[in-house]
């Protein structure tokens, strides 16, 4: 086995080993009082609960669509949906199943110090972080192996391995919007009866939609998080080997380049863990930073000895009448580091409590709820600017150095890191958690102060991991999308009457002059606000519920104000559990359905080429309007969040002031931007083009 296939796998394994001891290091930690771990209990209960549920829902969906590719595709193709599949799920749910346990725990360890709470909740991250990518690059590495050894070759080696990707994208996009609409039903139901009308603080135990608050930060931000990232992960890595195979027919060791690149980082995130350490300062995003940096510049200097030694700085490849070099594929991967940084900045530029934007809501709100929205709105649409140009320019870069294969290699060198990005975003639920414990607990109120400031950090890592997953998911499709138009006119030139009959007599016409084209750009552009509406309304009508349930609780149970009667936790829990599974069903179809329906109408009408040029033009119109969309709501989402927080720390008046009414407000329109309908726009984008590579497939066989 050459070493572009066992390497990658070793690498794998040794991050889920890495797992396992940070796992193990978290879970032997103090896990306080029984109080303490009773609410613990309720959290890990209702968590797991929902998370089985959603998993069943998914599986009854993942089922039809095996049999379907085996009808259409056979074995291989269906074994390789199932492996995306399985993954994504155990990482998400092995991530929560730490994730829950780590909260009670950071709480404790919150007691002692600052930085041992940072390094409980730090270490559960990175389990999460590390069983992602370790998982995600087992999937790939594992099954090429498998299939290349098995003699499998040409367009089935390609198919099965889109296939995983589909697998991977299926489970991301129900966990995502599901998880979402589950947590910001919860948050917002809580905020909207226990905040505004009762009085009472965040977390509060006499609210009944308290727990479910609490079990939605896990199935959300973690699970979701953790489903996503690995889809995003496998489905780059993969379209950069399709196009690898593409442009560089019978040349296996292209396609393994993308494999050793994330085996690599595997390493230097790993290493990076190490250096996420407080300092004399307590700056506690600086030490995340210090982990973060850490894993970037090693990278950075790992790439060179990779691509020496799997493809040569000095050899020459071409791709039509475009030369380049190794040299220029590793420039690529550095471009990918980049552009990675500079995302991570900006997301945190517009959504830390210490620059301008979320300053300028806070300050909004003095003069009441319709400024507050106003200028969050403002702010969630000013945030589109830099990170869209920043994509631009890692696009003409990458794409000058190396054509459309340099921009896959930057993209997967920016997945590569996912690690560490994963471990900075699963922090932040467990420190969410820590503080609603300790509230609940009525753990003294340095406690609470050391987990809010944990928290009020976590809001901003996790938005930072959103814009990095959403940009990389925006330059991940645009791979895809290459990918599907070389495949197009691969199954166009070698189409005859035994070889790809379909493809006979269909014309490539991507011209704007095409009013096919047009109509595929408009409709792919409608589909993200769709999937946006579909997935706002969804935690609207769950919001609703919550409140419902929550003021007839406050209403009918004796005593719970005065804290003489007991909130029934379990009714709002499962409350949400019913509406998100139920909700999360329709729009999670829409990306899978559209590629489709799209082109029967569009050949029912124009005729084959007239289908194959409008879903191609779709394509691009999801991937601009997605990106465009998805980074919009997620920060101004989490910009709303620490205006409020900004607030309640003292500022413009502080806790139960107008201000701060208007805050909360704010807040409660974008918790379902930052943490629902945005986020989950990502894999919508990629299944969007995964359906249609793969039914250029099923037209072909």
């Amino acid at each position: 086995m050459s070493v572009e296939l066992w390497m990658p796998i070793v690498c794998g394994i040794i991050a889920l080993a890495y797992g396992a001891y940070a796992g193990r290091s978290v879970l032997s930690s103090d896990a306080g009082t029984a109080r303490m771990q009773e609410i613990a209990a309720a959290i890990q209960e209702g968590a797991t609960a929902y998370l089985n549920r959603q998993y069943m829902t998914i599986g009854i969906v993942g089922i039809v669509i095996v049999v379907i590719l085996f009808l259409l595709l056979g074995l291989k193709v269906a074994i390789g949906f199932l492996i995306g599949a399985v993954l994504s799920g155990l990482a998400g749910f092995i991530g929560m199943h730490v994730s829950v346990r780590a909260n009670v725990r950071t709480a404790q360890a919150a007691s002692k110090s600052l930085k041992e709470g940072l390094d409980v909740s730090f270490k559960a991250g990175a389990v999460t972080g590390l069983l992602v990518v370790g998982l995600a690059l087992l999937a790939v590495a594992g099954y090429y192996a498998y299939l290349v050894s098995s003699g499998v070759e040409g367009r089935g080696l390609i198919d099965s391995l889109v296939a995983l990707s589909l697998g991977a994208s299926l489970i991301s996009i129900f966990a995502r919007l599901g998880g979402g609409i589950f947590t910001k039903g919860a948050d917002v139901g809580a905020d909207l009866v226990g905040k505004v009308e009762a009085g009472i603080p965040e977390d509060d135990p006499r609210n009944p939609a308290v727990i479910a608050d609490n079990v939605g930060d896990n199935v959300g931000d973690c699970a979701g998080m953790a489903a996503d990232l690995f889809e995003t992960y496998a489905v780059t890595v993969v379209a950069t080997m399709v196009l690898g195979s593409i442009y560089f027919a019978g040349d296996t060791v292209l396609m393994g380049y993308p494999l050793m690149i994330g085996a690599v980082c595997i390493l230097t995130s790993i290493i990076g863990t190490f250096f996420v350490k407080l300092g004399s300062s307590n700056n506690i995003m600086g030490a995340l930073y210090k982990g973060f940096l850490a894993s970037t510049i090693l990278s950075a200097f790992a790439l060179w000895p990779v691509t020496d030694m799997t493809i040569g700085m000095d050899t020459v490849f071409t791709i039509g009448t475009k030369e380049f070099t190794g040299m220029s594929l590793f420039l690529c991967g550095l471009v990918g580091l980049v552009v990675t940084g500079l995302l991570i900045w900006i997301t945190e530029y517009y959504t830390s409590t210490e620059y301008r934007p979320v300053r300028s809501i806070a300050a909004a709100s003095e003069t009441g709820h319709g400024t507050n929205v106003i200028q969050g709105l403002a702010v969630s649409m000013e945030a589109t600017a830099v990170p869209a140009i920043i994509i631009c320019a890692g696009i003409i870069v990458s794409y000058n150095l190396a054509a459309l294969f340099g921009i896959a290699i930057a993209v997967t060198t920016m997945l590569a890191l996912a690690g560490m990005i994963v471990a900075l975003d699963a922090y932040g639920p467990v420190t969410d958690n820590a503080g609603g414990i300790a509230e609940m607990a009525e753990m003294d109120e340095e406690v609470r102060k050391t987990t809010d400031a944990l928290d009020a950090v976590g809001n901003t890592t996790k938005a930072v991991t959103k814009g990095y997953a959403i940009g990389s998911a925006g330059l991940g499709a645009l791979v895809l999308f290459a990918a599907y138009t070389e495949d197009l006119a691969f199954f166009i030139k070698n189409a005859s009457e035994t070889q790809f009959s379909f493809f006979q007599g269909v014309t490539l016409d991507f011209s704007l002059q095409n009013p096919y084209i047009v109509v595929g750009l408009i409709l792919g552009g409608l589909l993200p606000y769709l999937f946006g509406a579909m997935g706002m309304m969804a935690v609207g009508r769950a919001a609703g519920s919550v409140v419902r349930e929550v003021r007839r609780q406050f209403k009918e149970i004796p005593g719970i104000m005065e804290g003489t009667g007991k909130p029934d936790y379990g009714r709002a829990v499962d409350l949400l559990t019913k509406a998100a599974i139920k909700e999360m069903i329709i729009p999670s179809l829409l990306p899978l359905l559209a590629p489709i329906v799209v082109f029967f109408v569009m050949m029912f009408i124009g005729g084959k080429s007239a289908a194959f040029a409008t879903v191609g033009a779709m394509l691009l119109g999801v991937i601009v309007t997605g990106l465009f969309v998805a980074v919009s709501m997620t920060a101004g989402g989490g910009a709303w969040d620490n205006a409020k927080k900004y607030i309640e720390d003292g500022n413009h008046g502080g806790k139960g002031t107008d201000a701060h009414a208007a805050a909360v407000t704010g807040d409660t329109v974008g918790d379902p931007y930052k943490d629902t309908a945005g986020p989950a726009v990502n894999p919508m984008i990629k299944i969007t083009n995964i359906i249609a590579l793969l039914l250029l497939a099923v037209m072909a066989h």
